[in-house]
């Protein structure tokens, strides 16, 4: 079966094409500016050695998923002959609230309920929707399923999700810990369990998708009983420029020294804080580490405050899991940045986590970095949502 894969969001949407009998790689995409001057499609057929651009106007979301379309079955660059061949179209979706703990056919039921989660995802699932819907209406006949960044922590036990605030809160509006990146975690959590040869239902696992937007999470027996995004992605780890865990009072001390409103304070948390508010410089890691190197105290300080916070949950989740058998390391961050990746790991030798200097030289690359003795197996692993999607996606449809 052949699979599009869609990750649409507000002004633009990411694409590939996947042959899922081998689970090649066929074409990938990228169409930017929608709904704005200057609206481009960046496409790429795996194995040709230029990208095809096209830049014209797509007001809308249906006009950039018919550039797609046109794309991928286009006689010079597309890899389908018609749309006949496209089996199935998989949608990822930020937001699911606590309806769906796995992926799911999309139907009107399901377009209401995710409709009655915007409140929840207000940036996400808006275009995320968009996308579904232009994609209903130009193949009406070609199954679609939802594949949702919150199902994966639906396993979560209740002490791990639900807030010490009044209940009421959690029964009416529904404020409680969700959880993001669970596609990623999922997905390197079942590869971990292949590259280690044992059942995922054996194993103890804590997966870090250290990005710009970062996590942890706490995977056992297959399950994941805890995750540090919280009921926004804001909460968690330090990220690029999100703040991660802070005191809540925070919040309002600020609004009233720097007359702003929760709103501002809210952008302020969001756009302007984590590793950029902490450096000044930038959200990058790469400029952080060359300007550490120069001996700026704030970006070495940056980095410093990145790997203390990914440190602090690896820490509790071992507790919380009463140990762990491997590490695992994925997203931007996480698969390219040895020096990160040494200075998390560096002093977790009581707990059983130790990091092979050499074998910690690579970047993005399937592999196993920690010493021989290491009782715990640190692992390095490229996340791949997009296979993630369209593997949901073939099952669900075969499975119908």
């Amino acid at each position: 079966m052949k699979v599009l894969v869609i990750n649409c969001g507000s002004s633009s949407l990411k694409y590939q094409v996947l042959d899922m009998e081998h689970e090649n790689l066929l074409a990938k995409g990228l169409v930017e500016r929608i709904g704005i001057e200057g609206s481009v499609i960046t496409h790429t057929k795996i194995g040709a050695e230029d990208k095809w651009v096209n830049e014209t106007p797509m007001p809308t979301h249906k006009e950039a998923i018919q550039q797609v379309l046109d794309a991928i079955i286009d006689k010079d660059h597309g890899v389908i002959a018609s749309m006949d061949e496209l089996g199935a179209v998989g949608h990822r979706v930020v937001h699911a609230g606590e309806k769906y703990a796995h992926s799911v056919l999309i139907d009107d039921d399901v377009i209401r309920a995710l409709e009655d989660c915007i409140d929840l995802a207000p940036l996400h699932n808006p275009p995320n929707l968009l996308g579904i819907e232009a994609c209903r209406e130009l193949m009406p006949d070609t199954p679609m399923v939802a594949v949702f960044d919150t199902a994966f922590h639906q396993t979560m036990p209740p002490e791990s999700y639900i807030y010490a605030l009044p209940y009421e809160y959690y029964e009416k509006y529904g404020v409680r810990r969700y959880g993001f990146h669970g596609t990623s975690h999922k997905y390197v959590a079942q590869r971990a369990a292949d590259i280690l040869n044992v059942s995922l239902d054996d194993l103890k696992l804590i997966t870090c998708h250290l990005g710009n937007g970062a996590s942890v999470s706490a995977v056992k027996r297959g399950k994941c009983i805890d995750t540090s995004m919280g009921f926004t992605p804001l909460e968690g780890l330090v990220m690029g420029t999100r703040c991660g865990d802070i005191d809540p009072a925070i919040v309002e001390f600020i609004g009233q020294k720097e007359n702003m409103t929760q709103a501002e304070v809210n952008q302020v948390l969001n756009k302007k804080s984590g590793v950029l508010g902490i450096s000044g410089i930038s959200s990058d890691f790469r400029d952080l580490e060359d300007a550490a190197e120069k001996g700026d105290e704030r970006a070495q300080l940056a980095l410093k405050v990145f790997a203390h916070k990914v440190r602090f949950y690896i820490g509790a989740y071992i507790a919380e899991m009463n140990g762990v058998d491997a590490l695992v390391f994925t997203a931007g961050v996480g698969e390219n940045d040895m020096g990160m990746r040494d200075i998390i790991c560096n002093d977790l030798g009581n707990l059983g986590i130790k990091l092979d200097v050499v074998k910690n030289r690579v970047r993005g690359k399937e592999t196993i970095i920690s010493r021989d003795d290491s009782p715990v197996k640190i692992i390095l692993i490229p996340t791949n949502e997009e296979l993630m999607i369209a593997r949901d996606t073939v099952e669900i449809v075969e499975g119908r």
